[in-house]
């Protein structure tokens, strides 16, 4: 049945529908290894969609550049949609598997999967090439493999093959939750604590011995710790590995891990000298610089005698960050003791302490710093190339290399591999990026500034050589003509796995897309009694449309029920602390454990985002809806079992839960036409399944 209700009509529409045209764009970037950096997620989600793809011979060549875009032919809509489906349909037998491992009847984890199986929006969102069913599939596979493991703990089971086995499903279950969505770290920390409590109950177990303590504590912690964080890096291998070609979003990395991709800079770069030698023609590179990278620069434009606020400046050679490559941004280093500008033979590298000169390749103006206010960062010196005005100026050309990275105090400053500071001899301001741009007498480049106070490392005072080239020619009009030619050790390769990890994760976790309001976002108040819904998708001719609805009955009778399982819950622990018993042990044990998986997997994946600055959807609360719609069936059955008294009240009440299971279909029912987007209603139809003022269900006015 959940494969019937995720698969039937698949492929319709056969059009974007909603983020797919996000997740499809990936997808297609996968088909081609080209690179991407998506902030959302780690990459794995984006692999399992992108092997759906793969099943269905999907070539990449599609353009998802808006909603309801038809796909062609060649587009294999099945495919790509399938993996989400699958992954929908078995949710439905893990949610009964997990009802009856937490202890309840066949009927009551029956009633769960028929829940998780008619509730409309967790079918809609399974249905396409969308990331949220696959989180909940790891979600609940990571649960029911902790309960069957904890299942066979507690009949002596122990380090036997099948106890391994659910533990290791449950690591590896984790692991594939958190690859898909970060969301899944608010799943894995539960049963951290959850395993955390049960491996204290072993500690004080006086019929293990020590030895048996300690084996069981490290298989739980090399299982549940160590295996998922392996799991996790190799997701990242993984994906590094099909991606190796160059692409628009690499940009926003270091100038070595761009180095590393096929094609782009590693082309420009091959061939390049590793040191860095008096001499060198280098293009100097920011650190800091994101989402769009700059270089150092200087051009024929002076600083304005006085700024618009009436200070004056030294009207010297104006030098910027700038975020194109031009030949602009090529310096030459030079040894203030010699006047020659190329590299002699053999090469003198530059070493980590040494003082150069940083000369323009085009202007063959020294790059210099003195003590007049920055233009836009008056608390910062002005950074000007040098121009002799034969008046009391002196220049103030020289600069200290320090090798941020370096591993020894002598170390050679290299070609993309060293970030370098670059320190004022006179004044020991450093040259740094501000963010700040000019003005457009500035053409609104970036502001570089040389900033006295600067102490310890920021990315922003760090700059590595991007492209390098000995220089050759003596002469200036000789060199300009060296330097409009292109440069040719290819030192990308040599980036470790580790280090291009920490880069990717460090990239992910902090380049955020700036936030914009949507028509469909919404708040987590708004999502708990689902005021608000999602049009997916609409029929440019005809009122079909699809959109994330759920199944009404089934909210409220979730939300009944976590009220009802507070309540009871409270009730029982006051009894008990007045040494009351209203249940068993054994009962008690089992409302607690359902407390933890049920109540706590909804509170984890739901509070959490009231602290997120963040454009949220009704789509967010799905994984915390699962786990919450896993409750009525057990709070019924407790309350049949260990309220009602009396054998008539139980017939009353087995009727009435019929008669609510019967409403959950019908209300199903209703709503598939909104699910699946067929068949098409008429107005008044639409206008009927608006049940509250807060819905946007579309009419095409005729």
């Amino acid at each position: 049945m959940g494969l019937a209700t995720r698969l039937w009509g698949i492929t319709y529409p056969a059009a974007v529908v909603f983020d797919e045209v996000y997740y499809g764009q990936f997808t297609s970037l996968y088909m081609k290894n080209i690179f991407f950096i998506d902030d959302s997620g780690p990459p794995l989600g984006h692999m399992i969609l992108a092997f759906g793809a793969f099943l269905g011979g999907f070539d990449g060549n599609f353009v998802w550049n808006r909603i309801g875009a038809e796909y062609p032919c060649s587009v294999p809509v099945w495919s790509l949609r399938l993996l989400p489906a699958l992954a929908g349909a078995l949710s439905v037998p893990l949610a009964y598997q997990i009802v009856v491992e937490l202890g309840y009847s066949h009927l009551a984890a029956l009633g769960a999967a028929l829940l998780v199986l008619c509730e409309n929006s967790l079918v809609a969102q399974s249905r396409f090439m969308l990331l949220e069913s696959v989180l909940i599939f790891f979600l609940l596979l990571a649960v029911l493999s902790y309960l069957k493991f904890h299942s066979h703990h507690k009949r002596s089971a122990h380090f036997s093959p099948s106890w391994w086995f659910w533990l290791l499903l449950t690591g590896v279950a984790c692991a594939c939750a958190v690859g898909v969505k970060y969301m899944g770290l608010f799943t894995y920390f539960l049963l951290l604590c959850v395993a955390g409590a049960h491996a204290w109950q072993v500690i004080g177990d006086p019929k293990l011995s020590n030895t048996a303590v300690l084996y069981h504590v490290v298989a739980r912690g090399a299982v549940l710790v160590a295996l998922p964080v392996v799991l996790y890096l190799g997701f990242f291998c993984l994906h590094l590995k099909l991606l190796y070609r160059t692409g628009p979003h690499d940009q926003v990395m270091t100038s070595a891990f761009q180095a590393s991709l096929e094609g782009g800079l590693a082309r420009i770069t091959q061939g390049q000298p590793l040191e860095v030698s008096y001499g060198s023609q280098i293009t100097l590179r920011n650190v800091l610089s994101q989402p769009v990278p700059c270089w150092l620069h200087s051009h024929k434009g002076n600083y304005p005698i006085r700024y618009g606020d009436g200070r004056g400046s030294s009207h010297q050679q104006q030098v910027t960050c700038y975020p194109f490559k031009d030949v602009n941004n090529w310096w030459i280093v030079k040894d203030p003791g010699r006047r020659e500008l190329v590299v002699s033979n053999p090469p003198r590298p530059v070493r980590h302490g040494d003082t150069v000169q940083l000369v323009h390749g085009m202007t063959a103006r020294f790059l210099n710093t003195h003590d007049v206010a920055a233009p836009m960062s008056p608390h910062t010196q002005e950074v000007s190339c040098y121009i002799d005005y034969n008046i009391s100026m002196p220049a103030q050309d020289l600069w200290r290399v320090e090798v941020v990275n370096r591993e020894s105090e002598r170390e050679v400053w290299k070609t993309i591999l060293s970030e370098v500071r670059l320190v004022h001899i006179n004044t020991t301001a450093v040259l740094k990026l501000s963010g700040a741009s000019l003005p457009d007498w500035g053409f609104r480049q970036l502001e570089v500034v040389a900033d006295k106070m600067a102490r310890g490392y920021h990315q922003s005072m760090a700059w590595n050589v991007e492209e390098h080239r000995y220089g050759k020619s003596h002469e200036q009009k000789e060199r300009e003509v060296e330097l409009h030619s292109p440069s040719q050790i290819h030192v990308g390769r040599n980036l470790s796995f580790m280090a291009k990890f920490a880069e990717l994760q460090w990239k992910m976790l902090m380049l955020k897309n700036e936030d914009s309001e949507h028509k469909y976002s919404s708040s987590p108040l708004e999502w708990i009694t689902m005021d608000t819904n999602i049009a997916y998708w609409l029929h440019p001719t005809s009122n079909a449309q699809i959109h994330l609805i759920g199944n009404i009955v089934i909210w409220s009778s979730a939300n009944v029920s976590l009220c009802v399982y507070a309540a009871l819950f409270l009730w029982y622990l006051l009894r008990r602390r007045r040494r009351m018993k209203d249940i068993p042990e054994d009962s008690w044990s089992q409302w607690v454990l359902v407390g933890a998986v049920c109540v706590g997997g909804w509170a984890v994946n739901y509070l959490p985002f009231f602290m997120m600055e963040k454009t949220l959807f009704l789509y967010h609360y799905l994984p915390a809806l699962t786990f919450e719609i896993l409750l009525p069936p057990v709070v019924l059955q407790h309350v049949h079992d260990h309220i009602l008294r009396f054998p008539a009240h139980r017939h009353a009440f087995s009727a009435l839960v019929l008669a609510w299971l019967s409403s959950v279909y019908l209300v199903y029912r209703s709503f598939s036409p909104l699910t699946y987007g067929q068949p098409t209603l008429s107005a008044a139809e639409l206008g009927s399944l608006r049940w509250k003022d807060t819905w946007d269900i579309l009419v095409r006015k005729r």
